[in-house]
């Protein structure tokens, strides 16, 4: 069955007439198409009949040429009548009054006011849950492009780290990763931005590289990731630079602990929040619960950052192909910080791990 059959019928279920969609990975994977985030609006209509009507700039036409299954509503470089062809979509697909969904995270208040002004009488709401349905379980082309995002990020990484010396700065060494990381087959368009972190800047989980010398007696944080095919993949791991302190040492083994319960404890059948108690146990018990203050995971594949998310709270049941990071860690503000992280996928009868570097402390020098 087709991604758009798919949505057609979970339209159906959640009771909407249409889905519209910005730019963004879920038109991507409905359509396959690419656009660019701009001043000038494009908005896809999935109708719950299998109509699609594509507003576009003309210079986008020659994406949908060949198209047939997508009817596309252009126009040109005057602002003041780009809403025309919006009402020209709302018209030719009946969706005035109609029930809308549409990606909150995503959708901006440019392209929610040109169907506002569109389409008067409809209502928009989320359809976050009905993209989930379809986006959460990876089928066997996307977790090959996942392997190979893992495969490339895991070797960069190696390369990358071959080329550290200590007094390279923060900010050296994330562009050495990113280098390797284009060197190695990821395309262009990265997860994110590597994060490099080192003594007492990875207290902060989401740090940003600095012009701060890595220097002996430093834990170094690396978090980085490829793409390929679109899809991602999301890795961390800590390093000691030369001799460390004991307790730095110490939270670096909880942390892979952590992560290795985090790991045995995902199946299919359980709550996703059974992955991140598993992993916050062990850092409670071992006296650092409060360091550890985020999620223990995420899930991943055209978004770093999609469903399923680890958290404690989170009662969604995890089902064969559904894929997410697991990633505890330990900050100790002023002192250091330490975060080990993996690309997991459900299976039938427990979860695979897709990354296999050493998950134990890594010795710089």
């Amino acid at each position: 069955m087709s991604r758009i059959s798919k949505l057609r019928k979970a339209l159906q279920k959640a009771g909407l007439d249409a889905l519209a969609l910005n730019p963004s990975p879920s038109l991507t994977y409905l359509t396959g198409l690419h656009f660019h985030l701009m001043e000038r609006p494009v908005v896809a209509l999935f109708t719950a009949a299998g109509q699609v009507g594509l507003v576009l700039p003309e210079l986008e036409l020659p994406k949908v040429a060949n198209r047939a299954e997508i009817e596309p509503f252009p126009y040109g470089e005057d602002p003041s009548a780009w809403g025309n062809a919006f009402r020209r979509a709302a018209e030719a697909l009946k969706l005035d009054g109609a029930r809308i969904g549409v990606e909150p995270t995503r959708l901006r208040v440019l392209e929610l006011r040109f169907l506002e002004g569109a389409m008067p009488r409809a209502k928009f709401v989320s359809a976050a849950e009905v993209l989930a349905s379809l986006r959460e379980i990876k089928d066997e082309n996307e977790l090959a492009a996942m392997r190979e995002a893992v495969r490339i990020a895991q070797e960069a990484l190696r390369a990358a780290m071959r080329s550290f010396h200590e007094g390279m700065t923060e900010r050296e060494l994330a562009a050495e990763v990113v280098l390797q990381l284009l060197r190695h087959g990821s395309e262009p368009e990265l997860p994110f931005q590597p994060i490099v972190s080192a003594g007492e800047n990875a207290a902060n989980p989401h740090a940003v590289p600095t012009d701060r010398p890595i220097r002996r007696g430093d834990l170094l944080i690396v978090d980085w990731g490829a793409t390929y095919r679109g899809y991602f993949s999301d890795l961390t791991r800590t390093f000691a630079v030369g001799e460390v302190d004991e307790e730095l040492e110490c939270i670096v083994a909880v942390v892979g602990e952590a992560n290795a319960a985090g790991r045995s404890a995902a199946r299919p059948g359980i709550p996703a929040g059974e992955v991140d108690k598993a992993a916050r146990e062990v850092i409670a018990k071992a006296g650092y619960g409060e360091f550890f203050t985020h999620r223990t995971g995420h899930g991943l594949g055209l978004d770093v950052h999609e469903p399923p998310f680890i958290y404690g709270g989170n009662g969604e049941i995890l089902r064969p192909g559904m894929t997410f990071t697991v990633e505890p860690g330990i900050y100790l503000p002023g002192k250091g910080g330490a975060r080990i992280e993996d690309d997991v996928v459900i299976t039938e009868t427990g979860a695979e791990s897709l990354s296999d570097l050493p998950r134990e402390i890594w010795r710089l020098g």
